[in-house]
This record gives structure tokens, C-alpha cells and sequence, in this order.
């Protein structure tokens, strides 16, 4: 009995941390959709790109970085953190939003 309970005892406690680490994940990546998607809509409002940057920061990840760019008619928000507790692994999650900028939204009809 102690013998397979020395056996399985690591490998259940290595099961158990993987999936902590899995559910570390899929919370920074839901952080970094959600701040995505907040920078892009204050950057289609013409919000000034300070005020987008630090509206994007308080709803990402801690240590995310972010990303603001414009395309033509679309603005563009990405969001790179790695996710809490993990900082050893060179494993990072990202995110981008894209949005209409709302000067143009409606034009050319």
C-alpha cells in the first residue's frame, strides 16, 4: 500500500498543479480579451492614446503590454502579459481588438 500511495501521490499532485496552471491561463487570457476590447472601443472614441494606454493597463493582466495602432478607418488594440505565477516559463498570452474609429464610422453613403 505505502509503496503504490509513493507512486501515485506525486503524480495526482503534479495533475493538480496543471490544473491550476491551465486555469492561470485561461484567466490572463480572458483579462487580456477584455482589455482589449476596452482599449479599442476608447481609441475608436478618439481618446487621447495616454488615456487609452493606462484605460487598458488597469484592465489587463499586471505587467501587460499594449499596443495601440490605426489602420485607415480601424484603430487596433493588442495585449501581451504572461500570466500570474508563471513568470519562470516563457509563456505569454495575447490578445488584439480591432474597432471602427468613430470619425469615419457612417461616411461614403
Amino acid at each position: 500500500m505505502t509503496a503504490e500511495s509513493a507512486v501515485v501521490l506525486p503524480v495526482l499532485v503534479m495533475f493538480a498543479m496543471a490544473l491550476v496552471w491551465g486555469l492561470l491561463v485561461v484567466a490572463a487570457q480572458i483579462q487580456c480579451v477584455d482589455a482589449a476590447r476596452t482599449g479599442a472601443r476608447a481609441a475608436a472614441r478618439q481618446d487621447p492614446p495616454d488615456a487609452v494606454v493606462e484605460l487598458t493597463r488597469a484592465a489587463a493582466p499586471r505587467g501587460a503590454k499594449v499596443t495601440i495602432s490605426r489602420e485607415g478607418d480601424q484603430v487596433r488594440v493588442a495585449v501581451v502579459a504572461k500570466p500570474p505565477a508563471l513568470n519562470g516559463l516563457p509563456f505569454e498570452v495575447r490578445e488584439e481588438a480591432v474597432a471602427a474609429a468613430e470619425d469615419t464610422v457612417g461616411e461614403g453613403r
